[in-house]
């Protein structure tokens, strides 16, 4: 067993002691999301009025402590006091002063800052009552928005790096990788490949170099779960993937992470930097014959470097391309090394599994999906934001409960799961367990955990049209199906939307769609139908009204809208033909105008200014 210089655990209890030191810790989240709605004024006007306690308070000191995402990103502006048990949402600087005089002085919540709770309409007065909280189970963001990102000290106190010295001290890493095999841990970035048998095969290349990769790259649209993890307990990304390190017997590792995530790169760089000077880093971690050097190399924002062997060709400088497997990267990857790559939220999952071991985690989740997923919900619900559910919770639980249901009253109509890679759901498959084997057989995937929510007033031909622009436009161009297959796929759905479909388009756009599937070199092109396909399955008469009746179902697409002229509320006032940039609008003074649809643009200029309401689309 190796004799450490550092005992963290007299290192968590200087930590705790230090956090009571602070008084009344006010709980500003810093998220990138918090930040752009003016997170960093509000935690600068708090600091102003904490730096002057009256008297009046419960505390002697109150402590300002800028936090990472704290999920809840809907209602950012965000400010917890958690020995109050309240959270305050949409925060404005404006309201500081009235939250540190009411409540922080006098116990008086500011009850117009409070959450309002979407189905009953009812404030929220304490954290636990929150129905997006109240229904989560966190666990990869345990920390996240609890503790300050940018500091090693708080990051020990709740629990950090003691796992790295538990196996450290223990001197098994056959044992570690036994552990995570036993735990059900499945890689969380799409594929849901057993974690610990990725180690294992990993660690069967003994002798000479090899290197750990975190994949941070995250490309789909409207997901933020890495991110969050990096941005708000970049810590324990750090410990886990020094553990993984120590199990397959590497001594250096690159964080892949996008350029587009400079909140994320500064708090990682800040990170490495502090564990190192603690020795929780670098060279003979603690004492111990252990080294582990980690490295962070800024990606371009390439969608396809999510794919393992394009994520190792651009940390070798080259252009992010795939390559063919075998050989895998457990057998050769970067630099020609054995090479492990997991993704942020897999990595945040280790240190956890090490103090808890490998029953606790086993113990949530479903039988072929152990632990919890984090889910980036977004779209038509009342409670966007980030979330942590057990593996196999319904997506009727994820939309209504934590969700708070649709926006503005509106009616379900389906969910986009997986990004761009995944596949659309509807109302039939609410009550179907969110977990990989499941998500599959339904045509759709939990890839990294986008969640897009679709109201009824949503059209899901545009909505195939759109990832698979988004795809086509990702595609790394070296093989022919996803290349060329997208392109076309791509043109038939632009045709569609435009009105010039052919019943003759839906077959060709199916076997395209099975071409590119099964013919694709990497995961990107494999996946890349899935939108299209599963449209198709479970909403082709939507495909069928825009092809036979030149009509979008849902009013969205611009080609089939006509904007026209009601004569029963025309007053031939001239507006609108003098708005018209086209001169689509004919018509003499106090008599009523018609619009000549060979000619009209569909720009709405007349809609928006007609003053008396006399136009609309139909």
């Amino acid at each position: 067993m190796a004799n450490l210089n550092i005992n963290i655990l007299d290192e968590q209890k200087k930590a705790q002691e230090h956090i009571k030191e602070q008084g009344l810790r006010v709980l500003v989240c810093a998220g990138t999301g918090c930040v752009a709605n003016g997170s960093l004024k509000v935690i600068e006007k708090f600091r102003e009025l904490g730096a002057n306690v009256s008297t009046l308070t419960d505390y002697d000191k109150v402590t300002i402590v800028p936090t990472g995402c704290h999920g809840f990103c809907e209602q950012g502006v965000l400010v917890i006091i958690p020995d109050k048990h309240v959270t305050y949402v949409k925060v404005h600087v404006e309201d500081v002063e009235e939250i540190f005089e009411s409540h922080v002085k006098n116990n008086k919540p500011v009850e117009r800052l409070l959450y309002t709770d979407p189905k009953t309409g009812e404030k929220v007065h304490k954290n636990d009552d929150i129905n997006f909280y109240a229904k989560q189970t966190r666990t990869a963001l345990k920390n996240c928005g609890k503790i300050n990102a940018e500091s090693v000290e708080e990051a020990i106190s709740v629990r950090g790096y003691e796992a790295l010295a538990k196996v450290i001290t223990e001197n098994n890493p056959d044992g570690v990788i036994d552990t995570i095999i036993k735990s059900g841990l499945r890689g969380r970035g799409g594929g849901g490949f057993p974690t610990g048998m990725k180690w294992k095969f990993t660690a069967a290349n003994k002798g000479g170099k090899s290197y750990v990769v975190c994949n941070g790259d995250e490309g789909d649209p409207g997901a933020f779960m890495d991110r969050s993890v990096m941005e708000g307990d970049p810590h324990k990304l750090l410990e886990g993937m020094a553990i993984a390190g120590f199990a397959i017997g590497a001594d250096e590792a690159y964080i892949y992470v996008r350029a587009e995530y400079p909140l994320a790169i500064k708090r990682l760089r800040k990170a490495i930097k502090d564990a190192e000077e603690k020795n929780l880093l670098g060279k003979n971690i603690m004492g111990s014959d252990f080294s582990f050097t980690i490295h962070i190399k800024e990606g371009a924002g390439a969608f396809v470097c999510g794919e393992e062997t394009a994520l190792i060709a651009s940390i070798e400088g080259e252009r992010g391309m795939p390559r063919p497997k075998p050989p895998f990267p457990a057998n050769k990857g970067l630099f020609g090394r054995p090479t492990l790559i997991n993704n942020v939220e897999t990595l945040a999952n280790v240190p956890l599994i090490i103090l808890n071991g490998a029953e606790w985690f086993a113990s949530m989740g479903c039988e072929t999906s152990k632990g919890t997923k984090t889910f980036a919900l977004t779209g038509e619900v009342n409670n966007t934001g980030l979330i942590e559910v057990p593996m196999g919770t319904t997506l009727r639980q994820i939309i209504f409960d934590i969700g708070g249901g649709i926006r503005n009253g509106k009616k379900f109509k389906a969910v986009q799961i997986g990004g761009p890679s995944g596949g659309c759901l509807t109302e039939e498959h609410l009550d179907i367990s969110m977990d990989y084997d499941s998500l599959i057989k339904a045509g759709a995937m939990v890839g990294s955990g986008g969640l897009v929510v679709m109201a009824e007033d949503t059209c899901m031909v545009e909505v195939a049209r759109f990832f698979m622009n988004f795809t086509k436009n990702e595609s790394c161009g070296k093989c022919v199906p996803c290349r060329e297959g997208t392109k076309n796929m791509l043109k038939i759905l632009e045709k569609i939307v435009a009105g010039k479909g052919e019943l003759s388009d839906l077959d060709l756009l199916e076997e395209l769609a099975n071409t590119v599937k099964d013919g694709s070199l990497c995961g990107l092109g494999k996946t890349a139908p899935n939108p299209v396909l599963s449209t198709l399955k479970y909403f082709r008469d939507e495909y069928i009204a825009h092809i036979v009746d030149k009509k979008c179902p849902a009013g969205v697409c611009t080609a089939m809208k006509k904007v026209v002229i009601q004569p029963e509320l025309c007053k031939g006032c001239t507006k609108c033909a003098r708005t018209c940039p086209v001169g689509a609008i004919e018509g003499t003074v106090k008599n009523p105008h018609k619009i000549d649809q060979s000619k009209c643009i569909k720009c709405e200029a007349c809609l928006k200014n007609c003053p008396f309401k006399a136009i609309v689309l139909e």
